[in-house]
């Protein structure tokens, strides 16, 4: 193999969709130098369509034909990234008035768009009414204020019911369903939710759960596929109509850490495949969906930060670069871990470097929680060169306090 030619990156399994040539990182086919060039400016996330594009064809060639696959936008909401996707899935999952405008303008079909969210603001839900989307009823409160505005325009309301279940997706990163929980409308209360939406006159359409998120064992998730379909099958005997949709949730993960393993897809589509072929026979009708964020956007992306300067102090060597936590709060172990690990990092203009040093990449920002690496082997690194942090494609830039002391925003490009 010549010096030029690209070659997988020898690293966590996380980098293994990129690739590297003259010791540049490639995304989307250009060299990191060059993309930082394009971009105009550090620090700046890059998407890559090619390996979204590729995850979704992976995932459609494990499930059934019948099963819907929805992006839940909140995992990356970017505008041209939303209608990038919106050409690849089924349906968008939104979770408030701004990301249903998103999804509107990306072009998503209202029919094909479902809103979710504890605490949807009345003139959220006139507006979903409006565009006619689906929306995912969290509460009693949310018929009452339906039904007087679907009076009000002379329209008519799909809902569904966002069921908190009474068991969760264990082992996942964050649980969303299961216990007393802020999400939905628990078990036991939904059959009198659903005689409220029959007295009501909304137009119901089926069931919403999400039991848990970033988890890697796919029995975990198949066992908890398998409970929410027998619970939603269980409730609809008390449905005002036929089910017309079953959204499953996701929960599924990528490895961010070493000795993560990638998930096991197969397994999950044997399991939807004898679920589909269950709801052809007992809800007939109804399309199973399985709602996804970060496992179609999250290893597509990275971010990339210029480093500023190295620091020595009493021996320990940073690297200051001008991208932190106001941008990338995941990296820096502050959005929801409870201990703090490093994400796969790498200098993306040196990936050919043979000697490493021990370092601390930290960012600009006026406190020590401006942490994006701890104590890692990296190549020796210089001010200009380029800092990247893989596994970036989700929760990324909008969910960062970009203006946490009032330093310029990330840019983000879709390749």
């Amino acid at each position: 193999m010549s010096a030029s030619a690209p070659r997988p990156l020898p690293a966590h399994a996380a980098m293994d969709q990129f690739t590297v040539a003259d010791g540049q990182l490639l995304v989307g086919g250009m060299p990191l130098d060059r993309l930082a060039a394009r971009a105009g400016s550090t620090p700046f996330y890059a998407y890559s369509r090619g390996l979204i594009r590729a995850r979704v064809a992976e995932l459609r060639a494990v499930l059934p034909a019948s099963v819907q696959l929805h992006y839940a936008m909140k995992a990356n909401p970017m505008p041209a990234l939303v209608g990038f996707m919106a050409s690849l899935v089924d349906g968008i999952d939104v979770a408030s008035a701004g990301e249903l405008k998103t999804a509107l303008d990306a072009g998503a079909a209202p029919r094909a768009i479902s809103f979710a969210g504890p605490g949807k603001r009345t003139a959220e839900l006139r507006q979903a009414v409006a565009a006619g989307v689906l929306i995912n009823l969290e509460s009693f409160r949310e018929v009452d204020e339906l039904a007087r505005i679907g009076a009000e325009l002379c329209l008519p309301v799909r809902v569904a019911v966002r069921i908190n279940p009474d068991f969760e997706l264990k082992g996942s990163g964050m649980r969303m369903g299961g216990g007393p929980k802020q999400f939905g409308v628990d078990s036991e209360q939904v059959p009198a939710l659903l005689a409220a939406i029959s007295c009501a006159g909304l137009r119901f359409e089926g069931f919403h759960l999400f039991a848990g998120a970033q988890n890697l064992n796919a029995e975990a998730i198949c066992a908890a596929q398998q409970q929410s379909y027998e619970l939603a099958l269980r409730l609809s005997a008390h449905a005002p109509s036929p089910l017309r949709v079953v959204n499953l949730g996701g929960g599924f993960g990528i490895p961010y850490f070493p000795g993560e393993e990638r998930l096991n897809l197969c397994a999950i589509g044997e399991n939807l495949q004898r679920l589909a072929a269950r709801a052809a026979a007992e809800m007939p009708g109804a399309e199973l969906v399985i709602e996804l964020g970060r496992y179609l956007v999250g290893e597509a992306g990275i971010y990339v930060a210029r480093v500023i300067e190295r620091k020595v102090s009493r021996g320990q060597t940073y690297l200051i670069v001008d991208g932190g936590l106001h941008h990338h709060l995941s990296a820096s172990g502050n959005f929801g871990q409870v201990i703090r690990k490093n994400y796969p990092v790498a200098i993306g203009n040196r990936m050919d470097a043979g000697s490493r040093e021990l370092v601390s990449v930290v960012g600009p920002l006026c406190t020590p929680l401006d942490l994006l690496a701890e104590r890692m082997l990296l190549p020796a690194a210089q001010a200009g060169d380029l800092f990247v942090i893989f596994q970036s494609g989700a929760y990324g830039a909008s969910a960062s306090p970009q203006g946490f002391l009032g330093h310029p925003q990330a840019l983000e490009l879709l390749l």
